[in-house]
Formats: structure tokens, C-alpha cells, sequence
């Protein structure tokens, strides 16, 4: 599926409802990134220890800041490939960020220590993996759940506040199962 297709299956501000603003898609590079305490991380690179985007050809992104607290937001990430390479890339990822329980993501000069803890995953699509992040800089914490669904070709990636994640993964899922 081409990266519009994908697009157009994302969530909406309407999907998620009023207190929801999407915010504006950065491109951001992460060249001055660099993981230290995790061998198989450091091999993949700044993005996957960061929990960020995974390297499939065809994706889509959208992320939503929620106003009903402070600092909250979701993102979708939506990839489309075969389904035995979307398997295989998020496992690879998933597990060695589980396989090293804290490491450290140096960006640019600023230390973070980043603490991964495996959650049982939702009984959702033909594969599903969940994790806890919980990133650690200048003395304050941010938790950050991340939610994996796998059903077909399509790849499904939630992240953010665990109860926005929570509560609207089975929405996001079934907007990109069927594009409506």
C-alpha cells in the first residue's frame, strides 16, 4: 500500500474527538544520536532506541496532542510491506530494546536514560507486541507506552500517554484495517 493510501487511514481529530489537536509533522534527523549500554541498539541506529519510526518503504505518521492534561499526545505510525518483513522488523526492534532493560541515548550532549519493560499485548490483529519506555532527563521521568499490531500487510504503531493508547488503539486498528 502506497504511503497516501496509508495516510488517508490515519486517525483524525474527528476519530478522536474534541479535546484532540493534530500537531505538525517534523522531520527529524537523528544524526547526532547515539546509544550507549545496548550492543543490538546501538547496531540499529538513534530512531529505533528512541522508539521512533521503523525503515519500511511506505509509511504514514500522525501525531495528536491531547488537551484534557498536561503534555499528552498519541502518535500513529502506519507501514505497509509483506507480512513476513513487518514481522520480522518490528520484532527485531522490539526485542532488543526489551533484550536491554536500561540503556542510554546520548542526543547531541544531553543524556537519557532510557528504561524498557515488555507488557503482554492486546489480543488484536495476527501479531501484536506492547512495551513500556520510560525515558529519564534532567531529573524528570516520561512514561511513554508503545503498542505494535500487525494484521496483513499493514503495520500498526501507537505511541504515547498508556491510557491514549489504551483507549484508542482498537480505533486506530480498525481505521487501518479497512480505511474508514
Amino acid at each position: 500500500m502506497s504511503a497516501s493510501a496509508l495516510a488517508g487511514r490515519l486517525l483524525a481529530e474527528a476519530d478522536l474527538g474534541q479535546d484532540y489537536t493534530r500537531k505538525p509533522e517534523k522531520t527529524t534527523r537523528h544524526d547526532d544520536t547515539t546509544v550507549i549500554g545496548c550492543p543490538a541498539l546501538e547496531q540499529l541506529g538513534g530512531d529505533a532506541a528512541a522508539g521512533g519510526s521503523l525503515d519500511f518503504p511506505n509509511k504514514a505518521t500522525a501525531t495528536f496532542l491531547y488537551s484534557g492534561s498536561t503534555g499528552s499526545e498519541i502518535s500513529e505510525e502506519l507501514y505497509s510491506d509483506t507480512a513476513p518483513k513487518l514481522t520480522a522488523g518490528i520484532k527485531r526492534i522490539s526485542d532488543a530494546m526489551t533484550d536491554c532493560p536500561v540503556y542510554q541515548l546520548v542526543i547531541g550532549s544531553k543524556p537519557v536514560k532510557i528504561a524498557t519493560q515488555k507488557l503482554a499485548a492486546p489480543a488484536l490483529g495476527d501479531e501484536a507486541w506492547s512495551q513500556l519506555l520510560t525515558f529519564t532527563a534532567g531529573g524528570q521521568d516520561s512514561i511513554v507506552k508503545q503498542t505494535a499490531v500487525r494484521t496483513g500487510t499493514i503495520l500498526l504503531v501507537v505511541s504515547g500517554s498508556p491510557a491514549l493508547v489504551d483507549s484508542h488503539v482498537e480505533k486506530a486498528l480498525a481505521k487501518a484495517s479497512t480505511g474508514s
